[in-house]
């Protein structure tokens, strides 16, 4: 194992510390899954609706800025569902054609904040549009990523910002060599991963 695989366990380890924080933390705010919706407990639930903002005054509270830029804002939906149904098109012609595992748009798109009970109906509205938004842009990371794996796995000469988790994996930028005798091993690979739906 080289040094750069060593850190990236390393870090993948670290990320998993993180998470178990989180969920820690989590607990703190006493909610369980219940079939795709969160739930809180009833005592929980009543002090975070006691903290809603009413909807008359998160609107008349808006500045003039705000008016202006949010159907600006909002405007987003429609290249991003576009993108979202390209998205699944391609996979659903594209990836069995070279035996890529299809990415599961669940486990990108998430929009649970509507069961916060101290969100009112607009900033209900406000999350599940960012939530999808970056849900799409986080989908579409992933298939771009595993399109990237099968086709064009070599790192760039620069170094980039934000890689995708595929990338320590690619060959280094000019050597040759790796990439002829390792472009089938990294196929093999992406076709054999674990999430394969």
């Amino acid at each position: 194992m080289s040094r750069i695989d060593g850190l990236i366990e390393q870090l993948r380890g670290l990320e998993e510390e993180i998470q178990t924080e989180f969920d820690k933390k989590r607990g703190d705010f006493r909610f369980v899954v219940d079939t795709r919706r969160i739930r809180f407990s009833e005592e929980v639930a009543a002090l975070q609706r006691g903290s809603r903002t009413g909807l008359f005054g998160y609107i008349t509270g808006a500045s003039l800025a705000i008016w202006l830029t949010t159907p600006v804002i909002y405007l987003g939906v429609v290249p991003l569902a576009l993108l979202d149904l390209f998205i699944g098109v391609y996979q659903a012609i594209c990836f069995p054609v070279y035996h890529i595992p299809k990415v599961r748009r669940s486990d990108y798109v998430v929009l649970d904040r509507g069961d916060l009970p101290y969100l009112n109906v607009l900033e209900k509205l406000g999350c599940a549009y960012c939530g999808y938004a970056n849900g799409v842009a986080a989908y579409f990371r992933e298939v771009a990523a595993r399109t990237e794996q099968y086709w064009c796995p070599i790192k760039h000469a620069r170094r980039i910002i934000a890689a995708h988790d595929l990338y320590p994996g690619f060959f280094e930028y000019g050597d040759a060599e790796s990439y002829r005798l390792g472009l089938e091993r990294l196929r093999d690979a992406l076709a054999s991963s674990e999430d394969a739906s």
